[in-house]
C-alpha cells in the first residue's frame, strides 16, 4: 500500500519515530539484547535486531533519519502540468453516463 506522504507518517511522525530509534541506541549502549529494546520500545523483534546491527556497524549516526522514504517523481514538467490540469478541472464524466442517465448528482454540468 502507498501513502501519499510516503509510508504514512507525518514530519510529526517521523520526529516520534526518530525519537524512538535514540531511546534504542541509549538501551543498546546499555547493553540491553535486540529482543528486549523491542519489547520496551513497542517495536517488531525484527526492528529491534536491525536497529542493533544498524549500531553495531555505524553507531548513533546509522540510526538518525535520513528524511522521508519514497522515490522521486518520474513524470517531466510537461506531464506534471497536463496533470494539474485535468485535476483541476473536477471529477471526469463520461459522455456515456450523462446520456444515459443524465447529470451526475451533487455535480455541476
Amino acid at each position: 500500500m502507498r501513502y501519499a506522504d510516503r509510508g504514512g507518517l507525518t514530519a510529526a511522525g517521523r520526529v516520534r519515530r526518530e525519537s524512538v530509534r535514540v531511546q534504542a541506541t541509549v538501551l543498546l549502549e546499555q547493553g540491553v539484547k535486540p529482543p528486549e529494546v523491542a519489547r520496551r520500545l513497542r517495536v517488531s523483534p525484527k526492528s529491534g535486531h536491525q536497529w542493533h546491527k544498524l549500531w553495531r556497524e555505524g553507531g548513533v549516526e546509522a540510526l538518525a533519519s535520513r528524511g522521508p522514504g519514497g522515490s522521486r517523481c518520474r513524470l517531466s514538467p510537461g506531464c506534471l502540468d497536463k496533470l494539474a490540469v485535468y485535476l483541476d478541472r473536477g471529477r471526469p464524466r463520461t459522455a456515456g453516463w450523462r446520456t444515459r442517465y443524465g447529470p451526475l448528482p451533487g455535480w455541476p454540468r
